[in-house]
């Protein structure tokens, strides 16, 4: 709103991102701000945040699976990455969290940046980390416990003892994920007594009651029958406006109803490297590289 006064210098000063800390082809200038910057949308729910992969390899022992893979994955919208398997798609999923390294032999070089800030920097709580960047496996893992310990045990974990607490969490979270009115009356059942549809809800729900920042799905329907995988697809769709989220998928259909970005991983050298990026209808309907064309058609993977 413009005001009859002088403009003090301090008033001059370009607003700094309230999300993420921009690249430099995003930095704020005088002049318009392109349509794909990583400035997320005004409309997103407070605290969306922005993660990027910086020349990210992968070795298992002298094996080297992923080289030199470069990813922006913005707020607002559900990055895809699709590719044959042995590609290294779940091992790239894999460094987002640092769940890479559980494995034995695993070595990461490159970096990841969550909010402008390296998930490698030393002294990284990894607890605290894999809280703000969470994932859901392509097998439903519940925990062997009830329904409800299912959700208190992590919040018990991050430090939330009070019992009415624990309780409206776990409503909330429930209800976020269509769960509450199915379990309600049996919370104390064991959570294996599920459907696989609602087993993987309820996955996605224990990650959700921590409050994180990313999303991370590693195939989370290909274990599920059509039904439950339409639920919990249309779930993953619901959560773009309040996290970053990004999915592995075999499922070419799938991408295209949910995701807004794509990245395409293939095997080159014995090597797996992304090959493609962008807007998924701009690689879906425009791409020009013909292992592309031919792997979205069906004709290679």
């Amino acid at each position: 709103m413009k005001k009859e006064r002088p403009v003090t210098s301090e008033e001059k000063k370009e607003p700094e991102a309230a999300c993420c800390s921009p690249e430099p082809s995003c930095a704020p200038s005088p002049e318009p701000v392109a349509e794909d910057c990583c400035l997320p949308d005004p409309g997103l729910a407070p605290g969306c945040c922005r993660m990027t992969a910086e020349g990210v390899s992968v070795h298992y022992g002298r094996k080297k699976v992923i080289e030199d893979v470069s990813l922006a994955m913005a707020p607002g919208r559900i990055t895809a990455i699709i590719g044959p398997s042995g590609c290294g798609k779940s091992t790239f999923l894999s460094t987002l969290n640092r769940m890479s390294d559980l494995v034995p032999g695993c070595a990461v070089t490159g970096d990841v940046r969550l909010e402008g800030e390296s998930i490698f920097a030393p002294g990284t709580d990894l607890i605290a980390l894999r809280r703000r960047i969470g994932m859901i496996f392509q097998k439903p893992n519940p925990f062997p416990l009830s329904i409800r310990r299912n959700i208190h045990l992590p919040l018990r974990e991050a430090g939330t003892r009070d019992r009415e607490t624990l309780d409206g969490i776990t409503e909330r979270v429930l209800r976020s994920v269509g769960l509450w009115d199915e379990v309600s009356d049996r919370l104390d059942s064991s959570a294996h007594a599920l459907s696989g549809g609602q087993q993987q809800r309820l996955c996605i729900a224990r990650a959700v009651a921590l409050d994180p920042d990313v999303l991370l799905f590693d195939e989370p329907c290909s274990a599920l029958d059509p039904i439950s995988s339409a639920v919990v697809e249309e779930l993953i769709a619901s959560l773009r406006r309040q996290y970053t989220v990004v999915i592995v998928t075999h499922n070419m259909a799938q991408a295209r109803r949910i995701a807004e970005s794509v990245a395409v991983f293939w095997v080159q050298g014995g090597t797996g490297r992304l090959i493609e990026q962008g807007d998924l209808e701009e690689v879906f309907e425009g791409t020009t590289n013909p292992i592309v064309q031919d792997y979205i058609r069906g004709g290679r993977g």
